[in-house]
C-alpha cells in the first residue's frame, strides 16, 4: 500500500514557517514528505533534515525528496533530532515541524494493526520495532492496562474494559484488532455501545500511544527542537488530540513565562526571562473547507512557538 498522508492545515503550517531560501529546517515527522517537499521547494543554499521513525515513511518520503539536494533524510525519532541534526552539521536551525500523532497510511494499512475499522494482526509500532499492541494487552497486569486506557485514551470505562481484556486472555492470547474491538464493545455498558463513535476507540489510542512512548517522546522532543533553534527561529507543533496539545499548550507558555516569582515579591530573583512568544495567542483550527474536505482534521491544533533574539538557547 502506497504511504499517503495529507497535512493538515498545510498552508497555515509553511507560512508559520517563515522558509528563508538559505535557512536549515527540520521536518521531525516526515510522514509522506507533504510538509517536506513544500519546505525543500523554497530552500536554496539551505538545507532541510526529513525525520521520521516509519521505515515506510522513510521509503516514500525519501523517493519523493530524492530531486531536492537540499533534503537529507534520517530514520530516527523526532526526540532524538538534536543528536541527529548535529551529526549533520546542523547545530542551530530556522524552524522546526512537527505533525504528532498517527498518519493517514499508519491508519489506513491493514497490516500497522492501528485501526478498529479492520480485522489484522495487533501491532500499532510506528517504529515496527519494540512491544507491540498485542504485547501490552496480553501481558500487561490488570490495573496497569486500567492505568494505560484510562490516562491515554481518557475513558470512563478503564476498569471495565481491562477486566474484560483480562478475562478474554485468559481463555486465548489476543491477536488481531477485531478481536480486542470485539472484546472491548462487549465490556462496556449498552449504552456506551449505542453511544457516538465506537467503544473501541479511547482504548485503542491509548494502547498506541503507550506503545510507541508517544507524550515522552514529544516532551524530549519539544525541548530538543528549542534548543536548536536560532534566535527568530520557529516551532510549529501540529496536535491531533487535547493529551499532546496540553504539552504543547504549556511548554510554550512556560517559555514565554519569564518571572517566576511570587507576586508580592517587591523584585524579581529568580531572574528568568521570557524566552521568546506564542505567534499565535491561541493556536489555530482546520479552516470549514479544509473539515469539508478532510474530516480526520477536526481535532487538529497548530501552535507556533518564535525563540526570542535574547538569548542564544533556552
Amino acid at each position: 500500500m502506497e504511504f499517503t498522508h495529507k497535512p493538515v492545515m498545510f498552508t497555515e503550517t509553511i507560512e508559520a514557517l517563515r522558509i528563508d531560501p538559505q535557512g536549515q529546517y527540520i521536518d521531525g515527522t516526515m510522514g509522506g514528505a507533504g510538509h517536506s517537499r513544500a519546505i525543500a521547494q523554497r530552500l536554496t543554499t539551505g538545507r532541510l533534515l526529513a525525520i521520521d521513525q516509519d521505515p515506510d515513511a522513510i521509503a516514500a518520503g525519501g523517493a519523493r525528496l530524492a530531486s531536492y539536494p537540499q533534503a537529507i533524510v534520517v530514520l530516527g525519532n523526532f526526540s532524538q533530532m538534536g543528536e541527529i541534526a548535529r551529526r549533520q552539521g546542523m547545530d542551530r536551525v530556522d524552524g522546526v515541524l512537527l505533525d504528532i500523532g498517527v498518519s493517514s497510511h499508519q491508519l489506513d494499512a491493514p497490516e500497522r494493526g492501528f485501526s478498529y475499522h479492520h480485522d489484522a494482526p495487533l501491532d500499532m509500532r510506528m517504529s515496527q520495532r519494540g512491544p507491540s499492541a498485542r504485547d501490552l494487552v496480553n501481558d500487561l497486569p490488570q490495573e496497569e492496562l486500567s492505568r494505560v486506557i484510562a490516562r491515554y485514551g481518557e475513558d470512563r470505562g478503564a476498569q471495565r474494559i481491562a477486566a474484560g481484556i483480562c478475562q478474554a486472555r485468559q481463555r486465548a492470547p489476543i491477536e488481531t484488532t477485531a478481536q480486542l474491538a470485539e472484546i472491548i464493545k462487549s465490556s462496556v455498558p449498552a449504552a456506551v455501545r449505542r453511544g457516538e463513535g465506537h467503544p473501541a476507540r479511547k482504548t485503542f489510542q491509548a494502547l498506541r500511544i503507550a506503545v510507541n512512548g508517544e507524550l515522552d517522546r514529544l516532551r524530549e522532543g519539544l525541548e530538543a527542537a528549542a534548543e536548536l533553534l536560532a534566535p527568530g527561529g520557529r516551532l510549529a507543533v501540529i496536535t491531533f488530540h487535547s493529551l499532546e496539545d496540553r504539552i504543547v499548550k504549556r511548554q510554550m507558555a512556560a517559555w514565554c513565562q519569564g518571572c517566576t516569582c511570587p507576586p508580592d515579591f517587591p523584585v524579581c530573583i529568580c531572574g528568568k526571562k521570557p524566552q521568546g512568544r506564542l505567534v499565535y495567542k491561541k493556536g489555530l483550527g482546520p479552516t470549514q473547507k479544509e473539515l469539508e474536505e478532510n474530516p480526520r482534521a477536526r481535532s487538529a491544533r497548530l501552535r507556533v512557538f518564535e525563540k526570542g533574539h535574547g538569548e542564544s538557547q533556552l
